[in-house]
C-alpha cells in the first residue's frame, strides 16, 4: 500500500509527476491520501478517471468531500457527525462505512443483473410490437393505416412497460445476499 499526505500530494499532482504517480499507484493494492484539501481530492479523482480510464467511486462523510463525490462516477455519502452535505451530493447514502461492502457486492450485483435483463426485455418488447406492425402492412397494402387505436397502444405500453419492471425489480435476486458476501468474485462476473 501507499500512504501520502496532503503536502506531498500537492507536488505529485503537478503535470511533471502525474504519470510517475499513476504508475506507482497502479502497482499498489491500496492508496490512502490523508490531510488532503477538497480540491486535491477532486483533482486526484479526475486524474485517475481521465488518465487510467477507470471507473471511480468516491466515499465521503463531510462537506470537504463533496467536490470529490461529484467528480467521481459513483459517489457514496456516509451520514454522520460531520453533517449531511456529502449525503446530499452523493448517488448513494449509507449510515456507516461498514455497509459499503454490502452496497457494492450485493446491491451492485443485483443492480447489474436487473438492468441488463430489463434492457433485453425492453428491446424484445419493442421488436415484437414493430414486427406486428410490419406484418400488418402486408395485409393493408402498405397504406399506413393504424392497426390499433391510440388508447390500446397507450394501455399496451403502460402495462408492458411499467408492471414487469416493478415486479422484476422487487422480486428478482439471482443469488442470495449471503452467497454474494462470501464470494466477492461474483460481482466482477456480473459486469
Amino acid at each position: 500500500g501507499l500512504v501520502i499526505d496532503g503536502r506531498t500530494l500537492e507536488h505529485v499532482l503537478h503535470d511533471s509527476l502525474q504519470n510517475v504517480f499513476l504508475e506507482l499507484t497502479e502497482k499498489c493494492r491500496a492508496v490512502v491520501c490523508c490531510q488532503a484539501t477538497p480540491l486535491q481530492k477532486s483533482v486526484l479523482v479526475k486524474l485517475v478517471r481521465s488518465k487510467l480510464k477507470a471507473m471511480t467511486l468516491a466515499v465521503g462523510d463531510g462537506a470537504n468531500d463533496v467536490s470529490m463525490i461529484q467528480v467521481a462516477d459513483t459517489g457514496v455519502g456516509i451520514s454522520g457527525q460531520e453533517g449531511m452535505q456529502a449525503v446530499m451530493a452523493s448517488d448513494f447514502a449509507i449510515s456507516q462505512f461498514k455497509h459499503l461492502r454490502k452496497l457494492l457486492l450485493v446491491h451492485g450485483h443485483w443492480c447489474y443483473t436487473r438492468l441488463t435483463n430489463m434492457v433485453l426485455y425492453f428491446f424484445y418488447k419493442n421488436v415484437t410490437y414493430v414486427n406486428l406492425l410490419f406484418w400488418y402492412q402486408f395485409f393493408c397494402g402498405f397504406s399506413g393505416t393504424s392497426m390499433t387505436d391510440y388508447w390500446i397502444l397507450i394501455l399496451f405500453n403502460l402495462l408492458f412497460t411499467s408492471v414487469p419492471p416493478i415486479i422484476y425489480g422487487v422480486l428478482d435476486k439471482d443469488v442470495s445476499a449471503e452467497i454474494l458476501m462470501e464470494l466477492p468474485q461474483l460481482y466482477t462476473m456480473s459486469q
